[in-house]
């Protein structure tokens, strides 16, 4: 039996690889009009009125490669954060829903998995975080990840590519026991045989996404402010840097009062929905595959 545990593992990690890859890359040039939407003071030239005028005055003026800059360092930090991502989520939902209720399903094992899923998944995400988003920013000096990494640690220190980390779990442990709760939520409804039907995973992973996005707005924009440390905020600000969750939220609470907590919340959701469909449906896909695979291969010996 330890075969086939391994086998499952390797699955949900070559699953969750595939499909966090997949969900960073199709969505960028969003994440990138998202990134820049969240800027607090930006510069004249980068004021959007809307995701698809950023998007395409961002092409016209900066060239049609600008907004997939730093792409490359995501998709090298999403592989591993996602497959850690999706091992653990399998690992522990398995594990809590077997001690809270036994052979069914339990939410709060669900959010639990998704939560502490999470730790893992941010701690391998967060220095490619760091420099993805400085890469994006308007005017970002940097055009090489090399460049940006070396800059980061030689003026700011090892710890910048952790500044923002706290932030990022206050963010994301929320974000993902609502996705993970609406999404489950979602598949009992749609799927209640919890068989591989890839609309039910497209519609829920959507929703979910779109909720989760939506009520973790404030806390992103925050996350965008400290892995960035937009220098005209900075000049508001005494210390020098930016470091923590309470000093991020006063400095955006001070330079555009609370409807600044919702800057890119469009940019957001529109980057939110697909990007959890496709992360869904490609892994429940892949599991579907590498579990079909392993059953015809076991009753072909």
């Amino acid at each position: 039996d330890a075969a086939r545990v391994g086998a499952t593992v390797t699955t949900h990690m070559v699953a969750g690889a595939v499909a966090g890859i997949l969900e960073h890359c199709v969505m960028y040039p969003i994440d990138c009009v998202k990134t820049r939407m969240q800027s607090l003071q930006p510069d004249p030239a980068a004021r959007y009125r809307n995701v698809l005028e950023a998007l395409w005055r961002i092409i016209r003026t900066e060239g049609l490669w600008r907004p997939m800059r730093g792409l490359n360092v995501t998709a090298t930090g999403a592989g591993p954060a996602h497959a850690l991502y999706f091992a653990c989520y399998e690992k522990l939902k398995k594990t809590l829903s077997d001690v809270i209720h036994p052979g069914g399903n339990s939410h709060i094992a669900n959010g639990a998995a998704g939560c502490v899923a999470t730790l893992l998944h941010d701690a391998a995400m967060n220095p490619a975080e760091v420099v993805k988003q400085r890469m994006q920013m308007y005017n970002s000096p940097y055009h090489r990840v090399t460049d940006c990494v070396r800059a980061v640690w030689q003026n700011e220190g090892a710890g910048a590519f952790y500044r923002s980390y706290t932030t990022q779990l206050t963010m994301n442990v929320p974000f993902q026991a609502i996705h993970f709760m609406t999404y489950e939520f979602l598949q009992e409804h749609f799927n209640p045989q919890r068989r591989y039907n890839p609309s039910s995973h497209v519609l829920s992973g959507a929703c979910a996404g779109a909720v989760a996005a939506a009520a973790t707005t404030p806390l992103d924009v925050c996350k965008t402010l400290l892995n960035t440390q937009e220098s005209l905020a900075l000049n508001s600000n005494i210390t020098g840097h930016i470091t923590g969750m309470a000093s991020a939220f006063r400095t955006v609470y001070q330079v555009g009062g609370v409807t600044a907590y919702f800057r890119g919340v469009q940019a957001r959701v529109i980057y939110q929905i697909p990007s959890t469909a496709i992360a869904w449906s490609v892994y429940e896909f892949f599991k579907y595959l590498i579990t079909k695979r392993q059953e015809e291969w076991r009753a072909g010996k």
